[in-house]
């Protein structure tokens, strides 16, 4: 029967996990400390409703980091290496973090909902542990803890019809990385334009983790019109995308310059953050290594992202390695993503498959460049 992963009280279940298993639940794995759906089955059917219809994700294991009070704010302009300020109630922005050293530990969003109250929608790592340390530390007035959110997405072409048909014609008039606190038959969520996909959408974010089953069962029924299918996060679709994934892409171990995402770290404010003398001097002698996007040669790759395959320079020497690879639909090519040497990164460099297989990597971009 191959190798399966075992469901148990310590890792945690979403509130729309029964609906998953209803829906022909394939595979998952761990994000979280959660269960993540990873497939229904059909990863070719999965890839055409996003990118033509509408799909529905549990991504409950998108877990939030609530922080509440006076020094709220304090804490996540600290931890942020994304200056916050301006940000409105009502409003998102995508702010990495890092530690002492500059080292990613996570790409959240951060959610304004109130003056003093704050959702940090995370990436799978323990930023929960990270900032309640953090605020300890510095003795500051706020309340860290996980609330009971769990996001459901609602992602693709016909996102809009399914949430108009389901609330009301306003919901399209809500701009990307905003949102709005609002219910459906006493289920409360906040309704936010955002997720983990190229295709547009929105997520819904619970707030009553006993009503998961009557929320999902409601987007679906609206969806039905629209050729709605059950999905989640789709490798080649977000690697097409230029959308990162912490952990996967990086290994828990790179920097935000190194991983392309220098447009969203402040390195000029005039505050300090956690990691921001070990940036600026990285930008100064610049990142050793660079995330990179290219094609791989080859008979079309199911996805993979159980062990990174190592990278070689033109010359055969130990550069890096492919962190993730896909066969990509809009490229009719297997695709990659790669953490390589600034000097390799830009040009043509092999990999090595599990099997022995030796494959040509074509240079693309740098990523989310």
């Amino acid at each position: 029967m191959g190798l399966q992963i075992g469901l148990g009280s310590r890792i945690r279940k979403s509130p729309f996990f029964d609906a998953l298993v209803r829906h022909g639940l394939t595979h998952v794995t761990v994000y979280n400390h959660m269960y993540m759906p990873g497939s229904f089955g059909d990863p070719d059917e999965e890839y055409r409703a996003l990118l033509e219809r509408v799909s529905l994700w549990d991504v409950a294991c998108e877990r939030q980091v609530e922080v509440v009070g006076p020094d709220a704010f304090a804490l996540c302009q600290y931890v942020s290496a994304r200056d916050l300020r301006g940000m409105a109630v009502g409003r998102v922005r995508y702010a990495p973090m890092c530690d002492h050293d500059g080292v990613l530990l996570n790409d959240p969003m951060v959610l304004r909902l109130a003056e003093d109250r704050f959702w940090i929608s995370i990436a799978d790592s323990d930023v929960l542990l990270w900032c309640q340390a953090v605020g300890a530390e510095r003795g500051l007035d706020c309340r860290v803890f996980e609330p009971d959110v769990s996001p459901l997405a609602v992602q693709g072409p016909r996102a809009d019809d399914t949430m108009a048909d389901l609330l009301g014609e306003w919901v399209r008039d809500v701009p990307f990385f905003g949102f709005v606190e609002t219910s459906h038959d006493g289920i409360p969520f906040v309704l936010c334009r955002s997720g983990w996909s190229g295709q547009g959408g929105f997520e819904l974010f619970l707030q009553d983790g006993s009503r998961g089953l009557d929320l999902w069962d409601a987007v679906w029924a609206a969806g039905e019109e629209y050729g709605i299918h059950p999905g989640g996060p789709t490798l080649n679709e977000r690697i097409e995308s230029d959308l990162f994934s912490y952990r996967a892409d990086c290994g828990a171990a790179a920097t935000p310059l190194e991983v392309g995402l220098e447009r969203y770290v402040s390195l000029d404010r005039d505050d300090d953050f956690i990691g921001k003398s070990a940036l600026l001097a990285e930008r100064s002698r610049g990142p050793a290594r660079r995330l990179v996007k290219a094609l791989l040669s080859g008979e079309r790759l199911a996805a993979t992202s159980e062990h990174p395959w190592p990278a070689l320079s033109p010359g055969g020497s130990p550069c890096g390695e492919v962190r993730v690879a896909v066969w990509s639909p809009k490229h009719d090519s297997n695709l990659c993503l790669a953490l390589v040497s600034s000097d390799v990164a830009g040009g043509p460099f092999t990999t090595e498959t599990p099997t022995g297989e030796v494959l040509q990597a074509t240079h693309l971009a740098y990523f989310a460049e």
